[in-house]
């Protein structure tokens, strides 16, 4: 494993550039760029207020409408901040100089925010790893996705700049292939199904998302039944779309939340041979992740197996089953 030679400190400003693919064609380019950069729609206008945001070089207003080909910059102006390297263990599955894939355990953040300034993976890989991407924000370099804190698996980061912009552009495109196994609440009556309800900012809760919303986004969740149990069944999911907590939030919607979900579904406990087992952490699990390699074009996939405390329960509750 590489040794680090530097903190990575990004000071100043953060610069990004995006393509609009044929996908974003039309599109405002506040909604367009609010996308792409993962930023809000009033941060975009104040940006774009500031010609800080253009559009193949020239300044642009907010309701100007996309066409396939515009190359649109932002420079984002940020505080000195610094990711400080910690030797946190790390399960790194592929490695090379553009990017690297890893096996993120639950319970640990993905990158330092408030209430959550160490310990996090982005600390991790700054230490294990010699070199960073410097785009993607000063305690997030390359990050071009994330999973909760409470749900453990496959994720890959970019560690080139190049790298980086092609993910996230694959992201946006929906051609990243992505599975998830977890264990829902109760019994789920069909082999397979589709969910395809929009998610937005919950209007009672903003901290929250939710499917009864007057504005949303497009959410699809496809998934199919693995095994059922008395009191729970354990599903695969593929997200057709990204959107945040989209998993936990369809499956609440349907009426049967992850198991340990303390925010969609509270069902934090489960009746198994009439003893109570405490579900301490949501059972959802990153299990495939699919990608093309930004630099070499090969097309690459990577498992994980769930961590041991999702073994335990789903083991427990196939021993229920037998004796039942």
């Amino acid at each position: 494993m590489l040794i680090p030679k530097i903190s990575y400190t990004i000071t100043g400003m953060d610069k990004r550039h995006f393509q609009v693919s044929k996908n974003d064609r039309g599109k405002r380019i506040d909604i367009a760029a609010s996308e792409m950069a993962g930023l809000t729609r009033s941060q975009i206008r104040r940006l774009i207020e500031r010609g800080l945001l253009t559009i193949n070089g020239g300044p642009v207003k907010p309701n100007h409408k996309t066409q396939t080909g515009d190359t649109i910059s932002i420079t984002v102006p940020v505080d000195n901040k610094t990711l400080v390297p910690e030797n946190i263990p790390i399960e790194i599955l592929y490695i090379d100089r553009y990017l690297a894939v890893v096996n993120k355990p639950p319970s640990m953040v993905v990158y330092p925010s408030a209430g959550h300034e160490t310990g996090t993976l982005m600390n991790a890989l700054a230490f294990h790893i010699e070199r960073l991407a410097s785009v993607g924000g000063p305690l997030r370099p390359g990050v071009v996705h994330r999973l909760d804190k409470d749900t453990s698996g496959v994720m890959v980061v970019a560690l080139d700049d190049r790298a980086y912009y092609d993910l996230v552009d694959q992201f946006r495109e929906r051609t990243i292939n992505r599975r998830y196994i977890a264990l829902l609440s109760g019994t789920l009556v069909k082999d397979i199904g589709e969910i395809s309800l929009k998610i937005g900012r919950s209007e009672t809760d903003r901290k929250k998302m939710s499917t009864r919303v007057r504005r949303g986004k497009s959410a699809v969740t496809t998934w199919k039944v693995l095994e059922r149990f008395s009191a729970a069944t354990l599903i695969e999911a593929r997200l057709g779309t990204g959107r945040t907590h989209q998993i936990r939030v369809h499956f609440a919607a349907l009426g049967h939340p992850v198991l340990g979900d303390k925010t969609y579904g509270k069902k934090t406990s489960i009746e198994i041979d009439r003893k109570t087992i405490v579900v301490t952490r949501q059972m959802l699990h990153a299990a495939l992740l699919g990608f093309i390699h930004p630099l070499t074009g090969d097309h690459m996939e990577f498992t994980s197996e769930p961590p041991e405390d999702m073994k335990a329960m789903i083991a427990l509750l196939r021993e229920n089953r037998k004796t039942s």
